[in-house]
């Protein structure tokens, strides 16, 4: 199974700051030794990347821009077969990408800055007939710190999102 967390910030403002996203992708294995079976992480790869600056870029963006390049990612070292189990602390995009466990629906891409690249998203999941998407708290989603890299990188102030 490969573990796909993903993560977006936009700082010092929002929108129209610097906007970065980060993920992480992890293969998930079950090893037997002597009787015991113990579950391994390996990682695959990972990105920090700013997406843009200035009017267009949002948390949001950054957010689906994560998404986009790991998705990205796993097409092009052909895994699109394998099990991928999706983990993001966004619920718009983990909610419009799966389902919302409340209601058992998906949400609407209705409008924003994300719009396009929401909709880049949805014409590639359609390529992954095991994907799915969970929702995690910000505190367990790994990819945080990793999103925020490319902003320290540059010298981003932190005014929204604690670091």
């Amino acid at each position: 199974m490969i573990k796909l967390y993903f993560d977006g910030a936009c700082e010092p403002i929002n929108p129209g700051g610097t906007a970065a996203y980060g993920f992480i992708i992890l293969r998930e294995s079950v090893e037997g030794n002597g009787g015991f079976e113990v579950n391994k992480l390996t990682e695959l790869y990972r990105e920090s990347k700013i997406v843009a600056e200035g009017p267009g870029t949002s948390n949001n963006v950054a957010e689906y821009s994560g998404l986009l390049n790991a998705l990205r990612w796993l097409q092009k070292n052909k895994l699109t077969p394998e099990s991928i189990h999706c983990y993001g602390d966004s619920k718009l995009v983990v909610y419009q990408m799966g389902q919302d466990p409340g209601t058992g629906r998906q949400w609407k891409i209705k409008k924003g800055l994300y719009k396009p690249a929401a909709f880049r998203c949805k014409e590639i999941v359609k390529e992954f007939p095991r994907i799915k998407f969970s929702w995690v708290p910000r505190e367990k989603n790994i990819a945080d710190v990793i999103s925020k890299q490319a902003l320290r990188d540059r010298g981003v102030e932190f005014k929204i999102q604690p670091e």
